[in-house]
């Protein structure tokens, strides 16, 4: 059985499609459309863009897409099985994660408190004393004159 680089290019060149005209109408770079019809996979962007890119040939060439990937999914070498490893559930890492995040609330709340406590704080006037109490005094007299 052959691979599905030499399959497409076979019928590619039975069709009399170049390898340029091809890149051009599937927009594929010629050198991707070179790597598949040389089944180096590995040398391509990644296996989404490899079935992406058998499926534009496919069309261009004028081949049924979804057969044609079948045949590329049905050719591949199956991955070992791998037996993935157990998780270590510790309950240590999140309890510590959760107290710096208590310690960290904490903070935030007792700098938002000080910060709270310089903006609303009274403000004083700065006008010495004697003048701020002689027109007062003045003003109460002028009331009492007046009445």
């Amino acid at each position: 059985m052959e691979s599905i680089g030499q399959y497409l290019k076979c019928e590619r060149e039975l069709r009399g499609i170049s390898l340029e005209e091809l890149a051009k109408t599937t927009r594929i770079p010629a050198k991707n459309v070179a790597l598949l019809e040389a089944n180096r996979f590995s040398d391509l962007p990644g296996e989404v863009f490899t079935k992406g890119f058998i499926r534009a040939y496919a069309k261009a060439v004028g081949l049924s897409a979804e057969s044609t990937l079948a045949r590329f999914e049905g050719g591949k070498e199956p991955a070992p099985e791998s037996i993935p490893s157990p998780l270590a559930l510790s309950g240590e890492p999140e309890r510590g994660r959760r107290f710096g995040m208590a310690i960290a609330v904490v903070v935030l709340l007792i700098l938002f408190t000080l910060a709270l406590s310089i903006v609303l704080q009274p403000r004083q006037r700065n006008t010495p004393a004697e003048l701020s109490q002689a027109p007062a005094s003045q003003s109460l007299l002028g009331a009492g004159q007046g009445a």
